[in-house]
């Protein structure tokens, strides 16, 4: 198998036993980039020379006996919502386009300290607004098993830069579904974290209360390496919690005898196309038959998380987008009469069609006289939301469901029809209103397509996901399948 398309814990011995260098090792994925980067589009901006400035001070360490970290050298690409000292970071938009931020978020900074080789910025939905990578102020990035498909959203490009060989692993974040959804589109692990559990110091903010960061990788193994780098209290970050971050590598145990899962009907519902339905039926069946207790279950609530979500998230994105003006930093129209026809200008030629949408409807729902009737209300129903997932773990180890209703659709199949788009996160809002971490593992094919399957633990219960998704992939061989590009 290519050096591009290994796992960063194959690559980590490879390196340690000196059977290939660090340079090599980006050198061999920057080819691959320069190789099909024009049918994926997973990048906005590379940087090839840091990386492999980075991955020569790897091998002088190798060189001089030091023992090194299971993610130094590695090739991992950034999404490009995450601040980057000295480096282009656009959020996927226009009003960012010349934006160089003069730190780096605290995510980026221990990857650095890792020893990891950052390959670029990956490309996204504009401010991480969308579900299909399509809103990306740039260009369109596509999915590496069908390039007339989508990859998903809005972390596209760190799913199909995964997914094509382009990184080892990547960094991606999650405000409804944007990891998991992605992950699952393009046949990859990814995994959105406990809200608190990963400092968000230095991510572009779109909904501060949902925003969470997490990885992209090829295998269960590689998520848990990640997760021990990333994962941590930052005081930087008034949200970040402080808890004991365990070895996340000693959860990846084969073996789920005993352990209870739930699957939510809301879940399996009406709208779930029949092939996915069928997929995760079998791994449901699978999980069952190496052991553990699988049952249909309820979370009552659900049928409100959609309404909950769009007007909890447009309202926070209407608060944290309102400092782009054009005054402190950012684009600026330069064709205004006055101030207020500048702000007017700067906001209208700077943000897309989406985000647009989005403020708006944040902003009416903050407004006078609809506050209690929308935003309080959500709030309201979000808390229930968070009740449901509390009981239902009372009883459960951990949920199952599948990520999305269907698998990728074509590009520009749903551009029309935001609502249409908007029902793609119909089964990951949930987790983000209450907070709980949630991955998607690689488990089988529909249509041709990848499918993910979703797992769902309580709260900083990371370990017991990573136990039932290492379980299941020791006896599936779905994340071995890749892409024909």
């Amino acid at each position: 198998m290519p050096l591009f398309h290994q796992t960063a814990h194959e690559l980590h011995d490879l390196l340690v036993r000196k059977e290939l260098s660090a340079e090599e090792l980006n050198a061999s994925v920057f080819d691959r980039i320069e190789s099909v980067e024009d049918k994926v589009r997973a990048y906005i901006t590379l940087t090839k020379e840091n990386a492999l400035e980075r991955a020569r001070a790897a091998d002088r360490l190798i060189r001089d006996g030091e023992k090194i970290l299971p993610l130094t050298g590695i090739p991992i690409a950034i999404k490009d919502n995450l601040c980057t000292d000295g480096i282009l970071t656009t959020a996927g938009s226009k009003m960012l386009a010349n934006f160089i931020p003069p730190y780096s978020a605290t995510v980026v900074k221990r990857f650095e300290a890792a020893g990891s080789c950052m390959l670029g910025k990956a490309n996204m939905d504009e401010f991480a607004m969308g579900s299909s990578t399509e809103n990306s102020a740039f260009f369109t990035t596509r999915n590496p098993w069908d390039t007339e498909r989508v990859p998903g959203g809005s972390s596209g490009g760190s799913a199909a830069a995964v997914s094509s060989g382009e990184a080892v692993c990547s960094i991606g974040s999650d405000t409804g579904g944007s990891i998991r959804l992605p992950a699952s589109f393009c046949g990859v692990v990814g995994m959105k974290p406990t809200y608190g559990a990963v400092s968000r110091y230095g991510l572009i903010a779109f909904a501060s209360s949902l925003d969470q960061i997490g990885p992209f990788t090829r295998d269960v193994t590689d998520c848990a390496l990640m997760l021990n780098v990333m994962c941590g209290h930052d005081p930087l970050d008034s949200t970040s919690v402080k808890f004991k971050v365990p070895d996340y590598t000693t959860f990846l145990v084969d073996d789920v005898r005993g352990m209870k899962i739930g699957v939510p009907e809301e879940y399996m519902a009406e709208g779930i196309d029949q092939e996915v339905r069928e997929v995760i039926e079998r791994a449901m069946a699978l999980m069952e038959s190496l052991g553990a207790s699988v049952e249909y279950t309820t979370l009552p609530h659900s049928e409100y998380a959609l309404s909950t979500y769009y007007l909890i998230a447009p309202a926070e994105a209407s608060s944290n987008l309102a400092r782009y003006d054009g005054v402190r930093y950012g684009f600026r129209s330069e064709q205004a009469e006055d101030i207020i026809d500048m702000f007017m200008r700067t906001r209208s030629l700077g943000f897309g069609p989406e985000v647009k949408r989005r403020i708006m409807l944040g902003t009416y729902a903050l407004s006078a006289g609809y506050y209690d009737a929308y935003y309080l209300k959500a709030l309201k129903v979000r808390t229930l939301i968070k009740s449901d997932f509390d009981r239902a773990f009372e009883k459960y180890d951990l949920l199952m469901s599948p990520v999305s209703p269907t698998v990728a659709f074509r590009i520009g199949e749903k551009t029309e029809d935001p609502l249409q788009m908007y029902l793609s996160d119909v089964c990951t809002i949930s987790i983000n209103l209450a907070g709980i971490p949630s991955m998607s593992v690689p488990c089988g094919f529909a249509r041709g397509m990848p499918v993910g399957l979703q797992l769902m633990g309580n709260h900083f219960d990371e370990g017991t996901l990573l136990r039932a998704a290492y379980t299941y992939e020791m006896n599936t061989d779905y994340h071995k399948n890749l892409p024909n590009i």
